[in-house]
């Protein structure tokens, strides 16, 4: 798969596309501290197999895209929004079914309430609604608060100490019901690890703050919406998934029993085939 850089004059994103630029275009934005590589490939073939140009990239401080030191981001959220427009430029795209993962799912919302004419339809995975006062809902779970605690005494330069805390990063946010494969989650980390240009970078992502403007917007979202969320979510509780029900109206909430804070393999045919059924659905697809 040949990277394609999309770049502006302060910025350069690291991207890839899956199957025909003459389908329907679908942009997949990943979360925090997380590399387009978090969008398995083979998520991403299946995906573009039934009709869809599928794209994925880097966000900033991830992966090949530019990067910031440790502690200084020089950007906001309404930069990431606007760089998942760049990135629709640099391949020519008028519009795109937006798909949203955590920290990337609020990238998206903000995408679709500032870019409504570029948004066809909206998905979000394992995320929380923006604009809103969610401090009614149930936070991180205590057991992964505790995980999240030891990042402060992790040392970035050594890369073992980094890959075993990412390894049990995994593991803490992984589904309930099904087995968790830790040697392809270590290979598949180690590589993640390997490609950044400045792994540590990423931590950047929990310090910048940004789309203010958009408090309360929620109810007047234009894209059709599309929610995923696991029962068993650690970082964001089912019961975030379950709020965009009550703020957007006739929003589609597609729980995944056991689903943790990831894409597991075992739960893709149920994710894509709501995926798939929300892109090509007629009255969605603008």
């Amino acid at each position: 798969m040949q990277t394609k850089l999309v770049k502006t004059d302060e910025i350069e994103l690291a991207t890839e596309a899956f199957g025909n630029p003459d389908d329907p275009a679908i942009l997949l934005i990943m979360g925090a501290m997380a590399s387009m590589l978090w969008w398995p490939k083979e998520f991403c073939q299946r995906l573009a197999a039934k009709g869809s140009y599928v794209i994925r990239y880097d966000n900033r401080d991830t992966g090949l895209s530019t990067n910031y030191p440790a502690g200084k981001p020089e950007y906001s959220f309404d930069d990431m929004t606007d760089d998942a427009i760049c990135v629709l430029d640099g391949y020519g795209i008028s519009s795109a079914h937006i798909v949203g993962m955590s920290m990337g799912g609020m990238i998206a919302q903000l995408v679709a309430l500032k870019y409504p004419e570029r948004s066809r339809t909206l998905t979000l995975i394992s995320t929380s609604p923006v604009g809103v006062d969610t401090t009614h809902l149930p936070g991180m779970t205590a057991a992964y608060a505790e995980h999240s605690a030891s990042y402060a005494d992790l040392d970035w330069s050594d890369r073992m100490q980094v890959i075993e805390f990412m390894l049990a990063d995994v593991r803490a946010i992984s589904s309930t019901r099904h087995s968790f494969d830790e040697q392809s989650a270590r290979d598949f980390i180690a590589t993640d690890y390997d490609r950044a240009r400045r792994f540590e970078s990423a931590t950047n992502h929990f310090l910048i703050s940004g789309g203010d403007q958009w408090k309360d917007q929620l109810t007047g979202l234009q894209p059709p919406l599309l929610v995923i969320h696991g029962t068993s979510d650690p970082i964001f509780p089912v019961e975030h998934g379950r709020e965009f029900i009550k703020i957007v109206l006739k929003a589609q909430l597609v729980e995944i029993e056991g689903g943790g804070h990831e894409l597991h393999p075992d739960d893709w045919d149920t994710m894509l085939e709501a995926l798939i059924g929300h892109t090509t659905r007629k009255e969605n697809t603008r």
